[in-house]
């Protein structure tokens, strides 16, 4: 019988098609290689006298490098190449800058050439195409972004007419935390408190909705839960970290599944602010609020003020306001809990200037130099976006002795600035003292410089000194162990403590339980 027998005398024309078939694809990745390479080394021969860096692989170029996290990685290697360095992730040319003199200049005489954004996957699927007031081109539709949000948002009168939100907001947190220790002192976990009262305070501004407490609907409570996921696993995907923004090959295929993640992520963002937008349009929710005050806009100007217009300047208030001041909030804490000695001089500058007859309060913080000292200190040591937000270089320029070709990617180390032992005496150490000369905060770059700079800093400013304030003036403070609060980092574009803070409280005994309900 001839049945099963195997003729291999015979071509196998099954496997031989598929060969066949295969043969172009394998033809067109080496040729995309090579282009790849040659195009590298074209690339880095073109310019002349750019800055020093690392030995570059063609293709990956030195993406292999990048390990978490970012500013201490490349802290390392401008100890090694100087404070302008240079690297290329992929075929993307990449400055990155860690001396304040360079980071003057680049936002001084080539502010203009440097005030555009490198496009990136989370500009595409999350920042609406890169339409955002965060991540848009430089020209006069961030021109018009910026304006809409310094007049509707940001503006001095604006951050007044908001005074009562953030002080509620923040009252609410003391009042409970006031409740679980009225027994005495009771161990407490503060990141997850900060990150429900900012995003509350946040909130509130944009839509007029708590999302988290004991009077909001459980609907609302879930929802909010599932947006602050988003925003979490934003933060990781953020930066200019991500290999599949500078290699095509991943984009391709999506090996490392990032455009599949942002595409889910996009949707379910899109739906949570759109559901904000229609709530306030069919007039569920009617207040003083940034999406009333852009529909309205949208009544005399609708080809302008679309509802992806709203969507992205809501979007940006949300990432941009709600986890960077927890996260600095939670470091402020932190290393008071490891100084208690500067944690008893804020407390006298409160008794002294204050009293203990009734609650600090807004106004009152100019009288509390010391109190701003901290909240300067904690943003030198541990600033919530230590690289910044990345830049693009429009042109051709200059900075330093360096030539910096169009398209290149600036980022700033302005945590190796804030720790650089020339600027700061004792830099790795809290030492709020070195503020009380107030123009030392000038060194400060926790909010950027020139043109792109974050909008949003007398906004975070306030929150920030208000509830440190608060919860030195209403509370005792010491560590759940003799052990010092672990410092260490945590990984993204905004960079948290690793193990969330723990601490234990209780009612100072010049307060009781009833007088910060009554305040």
């Amino acid at each position: 019988m001839q049945v099963g027998l195997i003729n291999y005398n015979q071509p196998n024309t099954t496997l031989h098609s598929q060969a066949s078939s295969m043969t172009p694809f394998y033809f067109l990745l080496f040729a995309f290689i090579l282009f790849l390479s040659i195009n590298f080394l074209i690339q880095t021969r073109r310019f002349k006298n750019l800055p020093p860096g690392p030995f570059s692989f063609p293709i990956i170029g030195n993406l292999h490098q990048l390990k978490q996290p970012l500013h201490r990685t490349f802290h390392a290697l401008s100890q090694k190449y100087g404070p302008i360095f240079s690297l290329w992730f992929g075929s993307r040319f990449v400055v990155v800058v860690s001396s304040p003199l360079a980071v003057q200049e680049c936002f001084t005489k080539n502010d203009i050439v440097l005030a555009n954004r490198p496009h990136f996957l989370t500009g595409k699927y999350i920042g609406y195409n890169n339409t955002t007031v965060a991540v848009s081109p430089y020209g006069d539709h961030w021109r018009n972004l910026r304006r809409i949000m310094a007049l509707e948002v940001l503006s001095t009168h604006r951050i007044n007419s908001f005074l009562e939100n953030r002080r509620d907001e923040i009252m609410r947190l003391v009042q409970k935390l006031a409740r679980d220790s009225r027994n005495g002192f009771t161990k407490v976990e503060l990141k997850s408190r900060f990150s429900e009262m900012t995003f509350n305070t946040i909130m509130r501004m944009v839509s007029g909705k708590r999302y988290y407490g004991e009077d909001c609907d459980v609907s609302d409570v879930q929802e909010a839960r599932q947006f602050r996921e988003i925003i979490k696993e934003l933060v990781t995907l953020g930066g200019a970290n991500n290999p599949g923004d500078f290699l095509a090959l991943l984009r391709w295929f999506d090996f490392d599944g990032l455009e599949k993640r942002l595409k889910r992520i996009s949707k379910r963002t899109d739906a949570f602010l759109q559901g904000l937008i229609d709530q306030h349009r069919n007039g569920k929710h009617r207040a003083n609020t940034m999406i009333d005050h852009l529909l309205a806009q949208q009544q005399s100007q609708p080809e302008y003020y679309t509802d992806q217009i709203i969507k992205g300047l809501a979007l940006v208030m949300l990432l941009a306001g709600t986890d960077t001041s927890a996260v600095t909030l939670e470091w402020a804490m932190s290393n008071l809990l490891n100084h208690p000695e500067i944690l008893k001089k804020a407390k006298n500058e409160l008794d002294t200037h204050i009293g203990q007859d009734r609650l600090v309060d807004e106004p009152d913080i100019p009288k509390l130099p010391y109190l701003q000292s901290i909240v300067y200190e904690t943003l030198r040591l541990h600033p919530a976006a230590p690289m910044l937000v990345p830049h693009l270089s429009s042109e051709d320029c200059t900075i330093g002795e360096y030539n910096i070709p169009q398209n290149t990617i600036l980022l700033v180390n302005a945590w190796a600035i804030h720790r650089d032992p020339k600027l700061w005496s004792d830099p790795t150490h809290f030492k709020p003292e070195r503020f009380e000369n107030e123009s030392e905060a000038n060194k400060l770059l926790p909010f950027g410089l020139g043109r792109r700079a974050c909008p949003g800093a007398n906004l975070a400013q306030r929150t920030l000194s208000l509830t440190l304030a608060l919860l030195i003036q209403c509370f005792e403070w010491k560590r759940t162990t003799k052990k010092e609060i672990d410092m260490t980092e945590g990984k993204g574009l905004t960079v948290s403590k690793k193990y969330p803070l723990e601490a234990m409280c209780q009612v100072c005994q010049s307060l009781t339980v009833k007088d910060i309900y009554n305040f």
